[in-house]
């Protein structure tokens, strides 16, 4: 049978999204194409020329604030982001909502459920998105039709998991104005690579979203913000943000223990004095010289 006459079996409503009639989520108008789904996903134009354009998918298009997928539901559905951003979150014991992972255009979701039959994390739609549908009981029929549709897998799954090394290391820095410009220097080079500008960022984000992927208190990311404001590393006017100068913040993150150890502006910055401690006993430790003011 030709791929051009066949009608490729792809379902229109995947299980978990049928069952929970969420409101926000719907398949488009618009049928997408295998073609463009690997494209997507970052294969060049020489593999996906030898697509067949004519092989359908179902496009959803999931409306901001809207779980494209539940923690604990079937894995029924693989999804490839066309446009917008989700944030995936697990809800810890004690009822708290861990940001784990930021997922932009290109990005491959729900692939995690494959082990364990059910979705480990949330994900949630950050503004208005689109995304292609993979329906897991059509995966073998679809590899078979176009076998480059399992490098794009695989592309896509080596490259989860260097950002999930990118994320770890986000949060091996100490101090928290590293961890913020690791992230933000992270999230320059997606940018760069969906060919938007890696200087100019619009935080889709909240700062408690930020804090929480960061592994730091909300007031301490809204502290750390500032800090790198003040610093002139950055320019921040709310979600809008621009890196004043991409190589002295690469450098600054490359630290760990932030700013006490950066100069700023050609000056060394130092501990406070331990005399001003309200401690007696540490104050004539440190004018005995035995304690470094």
């Amino acid at each position: 049978m030709k791929t051009s006459d066949m009608t490729m079996p792809v379902a229109s409503t995947p299980i978990e999204i049928r069952s929970e009639h969420r409101s926000g989520l719907a398949p488009t108008a618009e049928k997408g194409r295998l073609r463009d789904l690997i494209f997507h996903m970052g294969l060049g134009e020489a593999q996906v020329r030898g697509v067949d354009a004519q092989i359908p998918l179902t496009l959803w298009r999931a409306h901001q604030d809207t779980s494209l997928l539940l923690e604990g539901a079937a894995a029924t559905s693989l999804y490839v982001v066309r446009s917008g951003s989700f944030k995936c979150v697990k809800t810890l014991e004690d009822g708290y909502d861990q940001v784990l992972s930021l997922a932009l255009v290109g990005e491959l979701l729900g692939a995690e459920a494959l082990h364990g039959g059910r979705q480990p994390a949330t994900v949630v739609a950050l503004e208005d998105t689109t995304v292609y549908a993979l329906p897991v009981r059509d995966l073998p029929e679809l590899r078979r039709l176009c076998p480059v549709l399992d490098s794009a897998l695989e592309l896509a799954l080596s490259r989860q998991l260097v950002r999930a090394a990118d994320t770890a290391s986000m949060t091996a820095a100490v101090a928290s104005e590293v961890r913020l410009a690791r992230f933000l220097l992270w999230l320059s080079a997606r940018m760069a690579d969906i060919g938007q500008s890696p200087h100019r960022l619009l935080l889709r984000m909240g700062r408690r979203d930020i804090a929480s992927l960061l592994c730091v208190a909300h007031e301490t990311v809204s502290r750390a913000f500032t800090a790198l404001s003040d610093e002139g590393h950055i320019k921040v006017d709310r979600r809008e943000l621009e890196i004043l100068d991409p190589d002295r913040l690469r450098a600054f993150a490359r630290c760990t223990r932030g700013l006490l150890q950066e100069p700023a502006r050609g000056r060394q910055r130092t501990r406070p004095a331990v005399a001003a401690v309200s401690s007696p006993w540490l104050a004539s430790v440190a004018a005995a010289g035995l304690v470094a003011a």
